[in-house]
């Protein structure tokens, strides 16, 4: 057959790759940090003199536009009583929640446990399963991977 007399057939053409849309960690930050700050009745200009930085930067940092240090962090965690342990486990929950709600194929491995030599995927349906740690522990559908410690 010559290929320029050729038809596509539905089946021959390549399918459009769907991608899911991800969750930013910087996105998630910045809303649980307006939530505190927000919840403690603070506005932006108090918040940011505490911590040190400006009204304009703490206010790209909870709009999710801006990826900040992790020093950046401390600061404005300092500033609303709270620490960088609390934000990131309420981001984890955050993006687990966001992820199960997207996709019942998500997997989050646990980290935690990488001292035993196994791992803990835990699925969207929240269903826990156990197994040697290795560099398959992306689902091979494709699916949502979140690392857990």
């Amino acid at each position: 057959m010559n290929p320029a007399t050729t038809r596509s057939t539905p089946e021959s053409r390549p399918r459009p790759r769907v991608r899911r849309v991800q969750p930013l960690l910087r996105e998630v930050y910045g809303r649980l940090l307006r939530r505190m700050r927000q919840h403690q009745g603070r506005t932006l200009a108090e918040v940011a003199a505490e911590a040190g930085i400006s009204m304009a930067y703490l206010s790209e940092i909870e709009r999710g536009l801006k990826e900040p240090s992790s020093e950046i962090l401390a600061a404005v965690c300092g500033a609303l009583d709270a620490t960088i342990v609390g934000l990131v486990g309420a981001a984890h929950v955050e993006l687990r929640d966001l992820t199960d709600a997207a996709s019942t194929e998500a997997r989050v491995l646990d980290l935690a446990s990488r001292r035993g030599a196994h791992a803990r995927a835990i699925d969207g349906a929240g269903a826990v399963s156990t197994s040697a740690v290795s560099t398959r522990a992306v689902p091979a559908g494709g699916g949502a991977v979140l690392l857990a410690a």
